[in-house]
């Protein structure tokens, strides 16, 4: 294998594992920073020495062994021969491959459940508990998550920096917290959690739409949330929205990987399995008597979507109402926009036109491709075919994921010789 393709390899592997590791990592050094230093060490031995020795069988357990002998190195050089030490050293030379998921069998002790709630400490602004844990859990770059947050690539670098800073100086605790002190840091590990499943459901950027590894590890930990608050109806209603939209990924891209949006996919190809699950999530959350929160109303938009046997049956009448609602709850300009579209299914392109011109000098969305994207779409119905294919250009010139740039670009094709 030529020394490239193993580096996209590496690259590769290293998205699914780093989040783990780190993980695995932050509970042995008691600081989030230096585990992902450590881990970034591993990272570098591979890339040295994988090209000339071939990939282990098993590199997630390479990266982790060797990043815990990093670790251990640390520790050795910093004099640290105390009883965390020897507790260190026996438990990893007492087995030649090591079991790295054996913490996992308790519910509330996942290592990448503690890294969530000590990323998402109120020591931290709420900006920067989510940029932090979605570099170090969901392994996105900070392009990715500037793109998430609709910021700048340097205000998200320097709040990662600083949030690893404050984290160390302030020692705070790797753990799940007490049930007293959950609710109060329960909002930011959702938004962690719904962030990390859309950026697996629609990546940012790379040459694939969607990375269901990204959404399955999201999902994962949604359902583990749910069982430690069971009494929170937007834990829930973000499992309820997470499984709902899972089940597409079989009709979400055709055979060579490119994007097919969701009135076009093949509605006998959702898994209706995660459909059941997600509307039962639902009736939990419903259960509770409590007001609906963001995450059970979008939620149950997708069980809109979810319900309608064909395209053609979507009840765009409730679902705009349920966006009306979720503008209330949660304002935001992408709320807005996808109210846009909403209306404009159930009253017509000019009503979802005027709100999107409405956004047009929105300052966050100066290079948010699906804004002109969304008003393409909207001037292709109204019949304003040079202008949709002007929009669809200038998405096309903004999107950073290679296939969504593709259908963009297709779409632009395809108005300009109607």
């Amino acid at each position: 294998m030529k020394k490239s393709a193993v580096h996209r390899s590496i690259d590769g592997i290293w998205r699914i594992e780093s989040p783990r590791i780190i993980a695995g990592l932050a509970r042995m050094v008691r600081d989030v920073g230096l585990a992902e230093d450590l881990a970034q060490d591993a990272l570098i031995v591979a890339l040295e020495r994988w090209p000339e020795t071939g990939m282990p069988d098993n590199p997630g357990a390479w990266l982790m062994t060797t990043a815990k002998r990093r670790a251990i190195d640390h520790l050795r050089r910093n004099k640290l021969r105390d009883r965390k030490y020897e507790e260190l050293g026996w438990e990893i030379d007492r087995q030649h491959e090591p079991d790295w998921d054996e913490a996992l069998d308790d519910p509330v002790g996942d290592d990448l459940l503690r890294l969530i709630f000590t990323t998402c400490h109120p020591v931290l602004s709420a900006e920067a508990q989510v940029a932090l844990t979605l570099r170090l859990l969901g392994g996105l770059t900070t392009e990715e998550i500037a793109s998430a947050f609709l910021v700048p690539e340097p205000t998200v670098a320097q709040r990662i920096v600083r949030a690893k800073r404050t984290l160390a100086a302030a020692r705070v605790p790797f753990e799940v917290p007490p049930k007293a002190e959950l609710a109060a840091r329960l909002s930011s590990v959702l938004e962690v959690i719904y962030l990390m499943f859309n950026e697996g459901y629609a990546a940012t950027s790379g040459g694939s739409w969607i990375r269901p590894m990204l959404c399955d590890e999201a999902l994962r930990l949604g359902r583990m949330l749910a069982e430690i608050a069971p009494d929170e109806p937007e834990v829930h209603g973000l499992v309820a929205l997470m499984e709902i939209q899972s089940s597409r990924f079989r009709a979400r891209v055709s055979p060579s990987g490119e994007p097919i949006l969701l009135m076009d996919q093949n509605r006998a190809l959702w898994d209706h399995l995660l459909i059941r699950r997600g509307l039962t999530a639902i009736e939990r959350a419903e259960r509770l008597g409590r007001a609906f929160g963001p995450y059970l109303i979008q939620a149950s938009i997708a069980a809109c979507h979810a319900r309608a046997r064909t395209a053609s049956e979507t009840d765009w009448v409730r679902i705009s109402a349920l966006y009306d609602a979720l503008s209330q709850v949660a304002p935001s300009p992408v709320v807005e926009l996808n109210r846009a579209v909403a209306l404009s299914m159930a009253f017509g392109p000019e009503v979802g036109l005027e709100v999107v011109d409405a956004l047009m000098q929105e300052p966050s969305f100066k290079n948010y491709h699906l804004l002109p994207s969304v008003r393409g779409d909207f001037l292709m119905k109204l019949g304003r075919k040079q202008e949709a294919c002007s929009e669809f250009n200038r998405a096309a010139s903004l999107a950073r994921n290679e296939k969504e740039r593709e259908l963009l670009l297709r779409r632009a094709s395809e108005s300009a010789a109607q």
